[in-house]
This record gives structure tokens, sequence and C-alpha cells, in this order.
């Protein structure tokens, strides 16, 4: 197994040994949790300690299209999804970031994810900020922006923040989850073809540099035709992880298969970093006003 390390430092209780997962649509909510649940199990054989799954883990990308239908798979957070990686997340002492769709009250749903540590406690959730309304992303049909601010989760193996796909072309929240403390950042992300992919090698490893974190991005794979016939797409996976200097930790993965891809992370990196680069130090927060200008 090839996890993939980064850093100088020898401190072997800085290492946090993370995955992501990237994966294929089964055709049903109950087989996708349940595939989730195997990936998990599989992490843990490996020492996996922090785990984070796809974009709308449960379901397909529905957001291809606008049709009521899928607002059947908006479920609680904390509800009985959450409560099954709980379970998992106590016995194999794993954090587990459940990206999902949620169902505050009838009518009232997000895009979220729920953050359990690693002795199954539900620590709290994330709501995606910005909502896109353009072709085969018609997501302000099933959501609403996030009402959440930019949380950082303090977990049994660090502080874990979360910014969903669409939000990771705002740079102001990816400050906003470093500000309050972030170590790692997740994207969980469902993109496919054309200008992102050039995008999706850009930004995050940009986002890392210019706030001095790590960042795990995991993207779908496969083509959803058999939900969406021709409208559906061809996720492209492609996850990786990166670190705050702005380089991958270790190989990004396959762009068509199913894949946990898991790599040490040596969080001590971090310090050394910003002992480096002073960029917290040098923000100018107060000439920065026009910025949240409406």
């Amino acid at each position: 197994m090839n996890t993939g390390t980064t850093g100088t430092s020898t401190d072997k209780r800085n290492i946090v040994r993370t995955a992501i997962t990237q994966a294929t649509w089964t055709g049903d909510e109950e087989s996708m949790i349940a595939k989730h649940e195997g990936f998990v199990r599989t992490a843990a054989a490996q020492g996996v300690q922090v785990i984070c799954f796809q974009e709308l883990f449960h379901g397909p990308y529905f957001g291809i299209v606008q049709d009521a239908k899928y607002y059947d798979y908006a479920q609680a957070v904390p509800g009985p999804i959450v409560e099954r990686f709980q379970k998992l997340a106590s016995e194999y002492k794993m954090v587990i970031v459940v990206p999902m769709y949620e169902e505050e009250q009838p009518g009232v749903l997000y895009n979220t994810a729920a953050v359990i540590d690693a002795d199954g406690t539900y620590l709290g959730k994330y709501r995606k900020h910005h909502i896109p309304h353009l072709p085969q992303f018609w997501e302000k049909f099933y959501f609403r922006p996030g009402n959440t601010d930019y949380p950082v989760f303090d977990t049994a193996y660090g502080k874990i923040g979360v910014y969903i796909c669409y939000d990771r072309h705002f740079p102001e929240g990816w400050r906003a989850l470093g500000l309050n403390g972030a170590e790692i950042v997740f994207n969980p992300s469902a993109t496919k073809p054309g200008l992102s992919n050039r995008l999706w090698e850009l930004e995050q490893p940009a986002a890392a540099v210019a706030n001095q974190y790590y960042v795990g991005a995991n993207n779908r794979i496969g083509n959803e035709e058999a939900e969406f016939g021709d409208e559906a797409v061809t996720f492209y996976g492609s996850s990786y992880f990166v670190d705050p200097k702005g380089n991958y930790v270790g190989e990004v993965a396959s762009t068509d298969a199913e894949e946990i891809l898991v790599r040490d992370l040596d969080l001590g990196v971090i310090r050394e970093v910003r002992n480096s680069w002073q960029f917290y130090r040098d923000r100018r927060p107060d000439s920065y006003e026009p910025l949240v200008a409406p």
C-alpha cells in the first residue's frame, strides 16, 4: 500500500492516516450506504484514522435534472444514516465525515456534511454555502444556502473543516476555515469534465498554500446514465490530498476506478510552513471591508 507521506517532521504523534473515497452510484440508496460501510471497514484494516466520503454519498448526483422525486433522499442530520456511521466510528475509533442531503423540516433542505468523532460522538455539521444553478448543476432546485458559518471540528486526530464542491471557487470560506483553526479541510465534490478539469488541478492546492493546511479533495467517478439517460455526465475521479506547501501527497487517484485513497498527513508541517510564511501575521483585515460589501 502506497500511503504517501509529506513533510520533514519525524514525530509520529503528528501523523494522521487519512482517507477519501471516490465511488460509483449503485442504483439504490441502501446498497450505496452499505458500500460506504464497507469502505470504512476496509480503511480501518489499513489503519485509517479519518475518512471522508464524496458529496451526497448516499444517492445519485441529482443536480443533473430538476425533479422533486429526489427530495425523498433528504434525511435528518443527525438521523438514521448518521447513526449508522456513528456505530462504525466508535467500533473502529475513526473520524468519519458524511456528506449527505439534509432535511431540516419539509421544504427546508441543505447540502450538508456531518462530522462524527472517533468515539462515535456527533460533533456537528457544515452546510454548503455557495449553491450553483447552471446546466447539469441545478442545485438551487434542491438546496438552500448554508447557514452554519464555517465550523472547524476538534476531533480525536486533529481540527477538521469541510467545504463542499462549488464552495471551492470562493476563497473567502477557505480563509475562514483557516482562521477558525482547521488543519485538514475536506472538499467532497461531484465534478464533471470541462472547464472544471483545470480548476480541479489548481484551486485546492492554491487554497492549501494560501491558508497553510491540508486539503483532501474527492470526486465521484462513473456515468449515472441508468438514472439520467442522455443527460448523464461522466465524473472523472482524480481525488487527491495536497499539503500546506501545495504539493500532492502521494499520487492522484484514477479517473475511472473506485478507490479509498489513503495518505499519511504530517500535521507538524503546518507549523513549519507558517513559521516560514507568515500569511496570518501579515493579513490586513482592516483593508478588506470592500470584500464583504453587497
